[in-house]
């Protein structure tokens, strides 16, 4: 396990900075609803002065402005981190040309990987808890309500997709070089799929490949539940990229 907390100790800043950027960025989209709520009733009241329906406004409840727009921080910023980290677990090894050195240990390439992974979903793990756990705080100082399913729900959606995003980018990174593009290109190429795919029910099975498509706040609101057939497909694809992984670098000149 040398390998593991080495690894640990070497990303302790950049791992601190993600988690307090997005901690923040999450706390304080949750802290200022009771003002956006405020703001959007004066428009109501505005619009109604002028005849108009203050409905058309769209006026949103926590569970739906959580959702929609809380979501988007630890959705797609969280994608971001877990795919960086996916990329360059092993990338670093090779571009710092510190995994010669490390192979001639008593350690095999099994372990590396697998140190490597407990690593990355170790970091994963810990990020969603530390923000749901100051989200959760948040909601209750503001005290608005959120069932303890929806938001469990919500947040298990994020970490699966993090942890598929980590799977796919790592597997991809024993594969070429450049382990930090890969991983910014793969969430936005994703990201954007998923939003092509709810353009026209026509597109609909694009969804099944991109992990965004299980975690959309709205629907899992909306029905109480994940949307289990896409989630299916995500865990399939991250056992398929683990496996993979293990037997790509296996075989992999890293000289």
């Amino acid at each position: 396990m040398a390998l593991f907390f080495l690894d640990l100790k070497r990303s302790k800043i950049s791992f601190i900075i993600w988690t307090a950027v997005l901690t923040f960025m999450l706390a304080v989209c949750v802290l200022i609803y009771p003002i956006f709520v405020e703001q959007m009733a004066g428009m109501s009241d505005m619009f109604a002065d002028m005849g108009l329906e203050g409905e058309a406004l769209g006026f949103t409840s926590f569970p739906d402005y959580f959702a929609m727009e809380c979501g988007e921080v630890l959705g797609l910023g969280g994608a971001i981190f877990a795919a960086i980290l996916g990329g360059s677990a092993l990338a670093k090894e090779q571009k710092d040309r510190t995994a010669e050195f490390l192979l001639t240990h008593p350690i095999s390439r099994k372990k590396v990987v697998a140190q490597k992974l407990l690593f990355v979903g170790v970091q994963i793990v810990t990020l969603n808890a530390v923000v749901a756990a100051v989200s959760a705080g948040c909601i209750a100082i503001i005290g608005e309500a959120l069932t303890a399913r929806a938001f469990l729900l919500l947040f298990a959606a994020y970490l699966l997709l993090q942890l598929e995003l980590a799977a796919i980018v790592f597997a991809l990174s024993t594969l070429m070089k450049g382990g930090i593009g890969i991983g910014i290109g793969a969430v936005f190429l994703f990201y954007f799929l998923n939003i092509i795919a709810s353009l026209a029910d026509s597109l609909t099975f694009l969804k099944y490949l991109t992990p965004f498509s299980f975690a959309e706040g709205a629907n899992i609101l909306a029905d109480n539940a994940l949307a289990y057939n896409y989630l299916g497909v995500g865990l399939a694809v991250t056992a398929l990229c683990v496996v993979a992984s293990f037997w790509r670098f296996g075989k992999k000149d890293i000289t």
